[in-house]
């Protein structure tokens, strides 16, 4: 056997432990843990949400609920997306 190879299977083996340790005691890992892993071990980190805020969404609302009144005032019926229609209602 090689030991080169086996010295190098066990550093990667304690980087898995430390990574591990350090997970169940909320540490962040070492760097050179991280990168010496191997492949196929990612940080992924939580996206971030995205959206309108309660305020945009209220104002949102209230264009809509203009638009709607428009369109009652004008008579139309049915759906305001139809083609042509979004037009007439500018």
């Amino acid at each position: 056997m090689d030991i080169e190879r086996i010295v190098e299977e066990l550093k990667r083996e304690r980087d898995r432990l430390t990574q591990a340790i350090a997970a169940l005691e909320d540490q962040p890992p070492k760097a050179e843990a991280a990168t010496v892993a191997g492949p196929g071990q990612i940080n992924r980190r939580k996206r971030k949400r995205t959206g309108p805020t309660p305020e945009g969404r209220k104002r949102l609302s209230d264009l809509m609920k203009e638009r709607w009144a428009k369109a009652r005032k004008k008579g139309l019926k049915g759906h305001l997306y139809k083609p042509g229609r979004a037009r007439r209602l500018a």
